[in-house]
């Protein structure tokens, strides 16, 4: 399968580029340093690295081409690009501030990255898709709680709103052969987007190699079909015994 994992050099994105690349699919990762993403990229097996800033409609059309090309086409899209909490504040774990108080540049910042740039890689790659005849999308998540959490201006809104739109996304194609699913690492995750002193010493985070058995599987033969369904990656192991189970 020929895969664009958005935001890949790192996180929970290089996390899944690097499981798909290890099961054996062709993988474009993307980065706003294209020679970085590149470096990234040659540490994976048959990867490549491609320069976009999910923010800009000009360099998603681009980096969707080039992608398109270099990939000889794209099976699966994993928009996982974004941006959190420390971009606007970075004491936000020991000091979180009101929505009041939260630049308005910063805000828009957030938004655009983190809930603009999924539509706009997905408003690109669709069409192609539905031309093809199939597709998979896969949109990156956080837990509920993170969306409502207080001092979580402008993250949680942006990851609540890309939720809904992951919905309308699966509602819109429906029973066009391109599917749309959510997944979500499951609770607070070590990447960037957490400060190391945010981390309280005997609390355990995850390890962001949770993402791959989930996304290698939504890649799969077996999850031909699957549609519209929000899969948590801690409970995937359970969520696919009952899948199975399921009459």
């Amino acid at each position: 399968m020929k895969v664009l994992v958005t935001g890949g050099t790192s996180g929970l994105g290089l996390a899944m580029a690097s499981a798909l690349a290890a099961a054996g699919h062709s993988v474009a990762l993307t980065g706003r340093s294209g020679p970085y993403a590149s470096s990234v990229a040659e540490g994976l097996p048959g990867a490549t690295g491609i320069e976009l800033d999910v923010r800009d409609e000009s360099s998603v059309t681009r980096a969707v081409g080039e992608a398109w090309s270099r990939l000889g086409g794209i099976d699966m899209l994993v928009n996982n690009a974004g941006i959190g909490m420390r971009t606007v504040n970075p004491l936000f774990m020991t000091q979180p501030q009101g929505f009041w108080e939260v630049p308005v540049n910063g805000f828009r910042d957030v938004v655009d990255t983190n809930l603009t740039g999924y539509f706009l890689v997905a408003r690109e790659v669709t069409p192609r898709m539905l031309a093809s005849g199939e597709g998979r999308i896969v949109n990156i998540s956080v837990n509920i709680s993170t969306m409502q959490r207080a001092g979580f201006v402008p993250y949680g809104p942006s990851r609540a709103g890309s939720e809904s739109l992951s919905r309308i996304m699966a509602a819109d194609l429906r029973g066009t052969g391109v599917t749309v699913n959510l997944l979500l690492p499951g609770g607070a995750t070590q990447t960037g987007m957490l400060p190391p002193e945010a981390r309280p010493e005997g609390r355990e985070f995850l390890d962001p190699a949770v993402m791959g058995p989930p996304i290698v599987w939504l890649a799969s033969e077996d999850a031909a079909g699957v549609h519209d369904e929000r899969i948590v990656a801690v409970e995937f192991e359970r969520w696919l015994r009952d899948r199975k189970a399921k009459p």
